[in-house]
């Protein structure tokens, strides 16, 4: 095998496909080294996993050329199998195989021989911490638990270079720090390791950095000679937290920011080379530039605030007093298997409230007992007075819900999935008409009508359903990872629509495994191993592991350390 310290070399690359106006890549060029990890980041369609198959060898180049440890993919595409560990963003695993099972059928797709399997099935073991789930189906491991699986199958072919296709999405913090921890071990063996990645914190850590945007490479190298361009922009602003969503939405219009986040109970801002602090503004303090920051100034900027959708959406009254969303003692049995155990809670009118915990912790299980999916084995939910167990027409009826995973119909079009869920929300004549026109317009489907849903990229299924669990105008929306695996600008858009539907009166609770929109929510509840270990707004769970040595902890830093304080409390 070539002995060379640059593994990948980029040439003049581009790759136009059939049908397509524009080309997915134009003219990237580029030398990925070994013995880091380079991370690869854009807004959806930017090309990421384009990039990735072609390294691969699975598609062929229009022009230019990559060659992989000296090998051409496309002179010489059988030695890549020997070289290349490929993880895809979709699970590639066998989800009706146990662990085991996928194991050995990917040990012999690499030709892996009887007497080298134990030791090297021993070693993912150690590396994985899959050991005590080996006979379990790999469609019943939680997110964090099949993205060990994949990446332990990916690497039965030791290979020299590794390429994981946002193997993080969908993870909690807890499993995406192992994951993280994993990779960086092989790294220190010499691999090679591309990793695309739609969390900007990811990139943050790399050695280098790819950005593409629209098929173009913007940036190549370390990610701090990216966030320079940034330096001396970046600031934070103390606000009162009933109100920060209101100020975010009216700084957003100003032409001199260029983006703008909430955190707890701070704005943070962007700002063009043109800003200047005023008087009234002494409150602003410089900080730290980010990765993400310099990402959003190179691409325009995000979103200014303003949300068609709200602003067309009646403010909503919930009749009587009730509480849109309360639970009550409620509990899950599998069996014997506990999910959830004595969950309760209140949620005002017009509260974001976030459901967090690590993959396994119960919160789907609750989530699906409060929109009426699952009926709990004790106590009882209810969503704008309604019992979901006595009247579950009459609170459904009140309910947007929006799955975790892409829940429409693949096979249909767009058009005819808006047109299908219009009519299953009981929407008639011209209301249905008009409301099915609206979310084409307000979240830029005009394009993709005719188009099969399921071929969509990945921000604009998101936004479909969005647009789908909408079209009723529910009083309570329930959203399950909206975000998960979409890029900082769609983020940014799904979020100026749930600020501006909260001051609408819309009451929405939410899942999510990105800590940074976690803190948009007013208030939190931790759920680990079933049980709501902790709730407060984002700042009060900060607080709750403030420490000397960390006085300012990230809400991620939190959710580790709760949780972390419970298994002491356990092992102890």
């Amino acid at each position: 095998m070539p002995n060379i310290k640059d593994s990948i070399h980029i040439t003049s690359l581009s790759k136009q496909f059939k049908g397509e106006t524009l080309p997915a890549l134009q003219d990237v060029t580029a030398v990925i080294k070994a013995g880091t990890i380079t991370g690869l980041v854009g807004p959806d369609g930017a090309g990421k996993t384009t990039l990735l198959r072609l390294m691969a060898g699975l598609l062929l180049p229009t022009q230019g050329k990559i060659s992989v440890l000296g090998f051409d993919t496309v002179k010489e595409p059988e030695n890549l199998h020997d070289v290349i560990g490929y993880m895809p963003q979709k699970f590639g695993l066998y989800e009706d195989l146990t662990v085991i099972e996928n194991l050995n059928f990917y040990a012999a797709l690499h030709n892996l021989s009887e007497e080298e399997k134990p030791k090297v099935f021993e070693k993912m073991f150690h590396f994985t911490a899959l050991r005590p789930f080996t006979e379990r189906l790999a469609g019943n491991l939680s997110g964090g638990m099949k993205q060990k699986l994949g990446l332990a199958c990916s690497l039965l072919g030791r290979p020299k270079v590794l390429l994981l296709d946002e193997p993080s999405v969908g993870v909690d913090p807890i499993s995406r720090r192992e994951l993280w921890e994993m990779v960086q071990e092989l790294v220190q063996q010499g691999i090679c390791v591309v990793w695309s990645t739609a969390y900007l914190d990811e990139a943050d850590q790399c050695g280098e950095v790819l950005l593409l945007n629209k098929g173009k490479l913007l940036f190549y190298g370390p990610p701090k000679e990216l966030t320079k361009r940034v330096r001396a922009r970046v600031f934070e602003m103390d606000i009162l937290f009933k109100k920060r969503r209101l100020i975010l939405k009216e700084f957003l219009k100003r032409p001199d920011i260029i983006d703008g986040v909430i955190q707890g109970n701070k704005l943070r801002f962007v700002c063009s080379p043109s800003f200047h602090i005023e008087e009234k503004e002494a409150k602003w303090q410089a900080v730290a530039p980010r990765f993400e920051d310099a990402f959003i100034d190179i691409l325009g900027g995000s979103h200014n605030g303003e949300s068609a959708l709200a602003e067309n959406m009646p403010f909503k009254h919930i009749k009587g007093g009730n509480h849109p969303i309360l639970a009550e003692n409620l509990t899950k049995m599998f069996g014997t298997f506990t999910a959830a155990k004595d969950i309760s809670f209140e949620i005002k009118q017009g509260e974001i409230f976030g459901l967090l915990g690590p993959n396994g912790a119960g919160k789907s299980t609750i989530f699906k007992m409060l929109c009426g999916i699952l009926q709990p084995t004790a106590g009882r939910a209810l969503v704008s007075g309604y019992n979901l167990k006595t009247a579950p027409s009459r609170a459904r009826s009140r309910i947007g819900y929006m799955a975790q995973k892409f829940s429409l119909y693949g096979d249909l079009s767009v058009q005819e999935n808006l047109d299908f869920f219009s009519g299953i929300y009981g929407l008639v004549g011209q209301r249905r008409l008009k409301e099915v026109q609206q979310m084409i317009s307000i979240f830029d489907l005009s394009s993709y009508l005719r188009s099969n849903a399921g071929l969509l990229p990945l921000g604009y299924k998101q936004r479909l359903a969005l647009a789908c669990s909408l079209m009723h105008e529910p009083d309570v929306l329930f959203l399950d990872e909206p975000t998960s695996g979409v890029d900082p600008l769609v983020r940014r858009e799904f979020w100026n629509h749930i600020n501006g539907m909260v001051e609408k009166g819309v009451t929405i609770m939410v899942t999510t495994h990105f800590m940074e929109e976690a803190e948009y929510c007013d208030r939190i509840a931790l759920i680990y191993g079933g049980v709501n270990i902790a709730t407060g707004t984002p700042m009060e769970l900060k607080d709750k592991v403030k420490t000397k040595k960390r006085p300012n902890p990230s809400l991620e830093e939190a959710f580790i350390a709760l949780i972390e304080r419970i298994d002491r409390k356990k092992a102890s």
